[in-house]
């Protein structure tokens, strides 16, 4: 069959888009700063920074490894911070310098910290101070030259600053000791960077601009080299698709999921950027209770998640009481969206959750649903402007409209490949130039695409295919359970069989109980043979639950 190229597309949506609107990141960041320079760019803890203001203070940033630290075009300079006004005076800084961003997972352990500024040859980290005890153990070991430390109440001003610090290292005891004698504080990085200024650099679109590293929940993280093409291309193809919803310098976007994770960084930092929004930082969406806190303090008009954080909302009850009349997009993406939280966020809030679909090495964007959808359609939408998608089987043959396969993708997004990895990167892509994403799809005819599951998670139960995308969904569907995530285990009788982990809503919901709800709308196959009730699912920063962690601890046979 002929790849996909949408013969009509949403109401609004061109089929292509320009991507030389921006010769890089850093010309669609000065173009901005001067557009809407008095609008608020970022709002963090009640703290605004306006568009002008962020354009001052990334100018310093840019100068200091410029002027200070003498780092040399194309240097990699590592993020490591949660949602904090420090993060897009960086980000911003080492962009508009023709360096290249190194996001880092705040979280990482020593030994996952290690391989990625190893891995990515990083000269330069700025780290929040409570994350600092984990580089203090793998300092001596790596390239990294400068350290710039900094915390919460950093850029939040006098007196809320000082007592943000004074409560999270004093009372809440939240930043272990550390000693990092080399470092330097992000205050005084930026007063060093005033005295120089920034000089200006020609950055291309074919200048790496990311080394985004994989989750790694699946082996050794390899660094997807994102250039500035990239995600100029992603960002355009997103500000296509949500353009007809949307209005220029008034919208308000909550940017929970942090932004050193690309989902956020395209589309909620940069695609919104570009049309002047004010972004509303979370630094921590886990306290549900003092986010629906920081919900009521906005006519927020936007917001993105993935499913678990959008079910946690749901589950809250002040939620439920917040005003929802400005809000137009809410976007789901990272992991697959479930009827149930889809169904009662419509309930809830009046409008649909639409789901999407990427990848980190698709800068994300690759699907998404038209934002006007009527209902929920288990889909992951609709291939996005300038986007070419193909199903193929293992041999690399393009399947027919209707059956299953691997979802391949070629467009302007996609990476080039993987830092220092020849052998990865050929491996990851077609004969023919497509990428593979690894995740067995079907598409309709009307190009609307649905994701079965990763290769590795397909469940193969008496020789039938058992997709836990399926049975999840199912389950979750049962009012009393909160949260669910399906694996296949070892069975005497059928090879492996499924197994599901539940956190109950309902404390009084029995094993019984739930197949039975199984049985009524699973073929028998499909049905759980084992369910394990826990208080909490192990997830990735992100919320993405690992199942690989909960298929690893799966011990003993299945019984019929």
């Amino acid at each position: 069959m002929d790849k996909i190229w949408l013969k009509s597309y949403p109401a609004g949506v061109p089929a292509e888009v320009d991507v030389r609107e921006f010769s890089s990141l850093g010309d669609l960041f000065e173009k901005g700063v001067k557009k809407f320079a008095e609008r608020p760019a970022f709002v963090c803890m009640g703290k605004a920074v306006t568009y002008a203001e962020l354009d001052d203070l990334s100018a310093r940033f840019a100068a200091y490894l410029q002027g200070v630290l003498g780092l040399a075009p194309g240097a990699r300079v590592a993020l490591m911070m949660p949602n904090v006004l420090q993060y897009p005076v960086a980000l911003f800084g080492a962009l508009r310098a023709g360096y290249t961003v190194v996001n880092v997972n705040p979280l990482y352990t020593a030994r996952e910290l290690e391989h990625q500024l190893r891995d990515a040859g990083a000269e330069v980290i700025v780290i929040l101070e409570n994350f600092a005890h984990t580089l203090e153990q793998v300092r001596a070991r790596l390239p990294l030259k400068h350290v710039v430390v900094t915390s919460l109440g950093a850029m939040l001003g006098f007196p809320k600053g000082t007592i943000v610090d004074f409560v999270v290292r004093r009372v809440k005891k939240m930043v272990p000791k550390w000693q990092l004698p080399d470092s330097i504080d992000f205050s005084a990085a930026l007063s060093k960077g005033a005295g120089c200024g920034l000089k200006p650099v020609k950055v291309t679109a074919d200048d790496i601009a990311f080394l985004q590293y994989t989750g790694g929940t699946t082996g050794v993280a390899k660094g997807a080299v994102l250039t500035h093409g990239n995600v100029v291309a992603n960002l355009q193809q997103a500000h296509a698709w949500i353009k007809p919803f949307l209005h220029e310098g008034e919208e308000v976007i909550i940017t929970a999921l942090p932004l050193y994770h690309i989902f956020s960084l395209t589309a909620n930092c940069l695609t919104f950027f570009k049309i002047g929004a004010t972004n509303v930082l979370i630094t921590n969406p886990r306290d549900i209770p003092g986010f629906v806190k920081e919900l009521a303090k906005y006519r927020f008009t936007a917001i993105t998640g993935v499913n678990t954080l959008f079910n946690a909302l749901l589950h809250n009850p002040d939620f439920a009481r917040l005003d929802f009349s400005a809000l137009r997009i809410a976007l789901g993406g990272g992991m697959a969206v479930q009827q149930a939280v889809a169904e009662k966020w419509r309930q809830v809030t009046g409008l649909p959750l639409i789901e999407a679909y990427g990848l980190t090495e698709t800068s994300p964007a690759v699907t998404i649903n038209p934002l006007d959808l009527p209902e929920f359609n288990h889909a992951i939408g609709l291939p996005i402007s300038s986007t070419e998608v193909s199903i193929r089987d293992d041999d690399g043959t393009e399947q027919p409209v209707g059956q299953r396969g691997e979802l391949c993708v070629r467009g302007p997004q996609v990476t080039p490949g993987y830092w220092n990895r020849p052998e990865d990167t050929a491996r990851a892509f077609t004969f023919d130039g497509f990428f593979r994403t690894g995740d067995i799809a079907v598409m309709d005819e009307e190009g609307f695409i649905r994701i079965v599951d990763r290769k590795k998670d397909m469940i193969l139960v008496s020789g039938f295919n058992v997709y836990p995308n399926e049975v999840e969904d199912v389950v979750a569907s049962h009012p009393g359970v909160l949260e669910v995530a399906a694996v296949g285990v070892p069975s005497e009788h059928s090879g492996e069989a499924v197994k599901v982990f539940v956190v109950r809503k309902d404390p009084a919901l029995t094993e019984k109980e739930l197949i039975a709800h199984c049985r009524a709308n699973l073929t028998g196959y499909k049905v759980p043979h084992q369910i394990e009730f826990r208080d909490a699912l192990p997830k990735t920063n992100v919320g993405k639950i690992l199942r690989r962690m909960l298929r690893e601890g799966a011990s003993g046979s299945a019984t019929e």
